[in-house]
């Protein structure tokens, strides 16, 4: 199941990168990595990133009055939040090993 999940998540991901879409690939790739350069839609691009629960309408709009058409703007976003949640699941796993290591540590000094 979790290979599946894995298999159809990279998919998702880089369709997201490669596929069909109006944002230029180069900068859907850098809303991936957290490395929007200045512009309009950066300010929306890096609270997507860091703090999605806060982006309001005015965000959008922000964009938008910039040149950012909604399309691109929706396709940017969807590509910062993959980045984003790809940096939180590793670092979730990474802690995870080590915390599994750790614990293997331990096991083998109690015996």
């Amino acid at each position: 199941m979790a290979d599946e999940v894995t298999r159809l998540r990279t998919v998702a991901v880089e369709r997201a990168l490669t596929g069909d879409g109006t944002a230029d690939p180069a900068a859907r790739r850098a809303a991936f990595d957290h490395a929007t350069p200045a512009g309009p839609a950066q300010p929306l691009l890096d609270k997507v990133a860091r703090n999605a629960w806060k982006v309001a309408d005015e965000d959008v709009a922000a964009a938008t009055r910039g040149g950012v058409s909604e399309h691109q703007i929706f396709e940017l976003a969807v590509c910062a939040a993959y980045g984003a949640a790809t940096r939180q699941l590793q670092s979730a796993l990474a802690a995870l090993e080590l915390a599994s290591a750790s614990a293997s540590a331990s096991a083998k000094e109690s015996a």
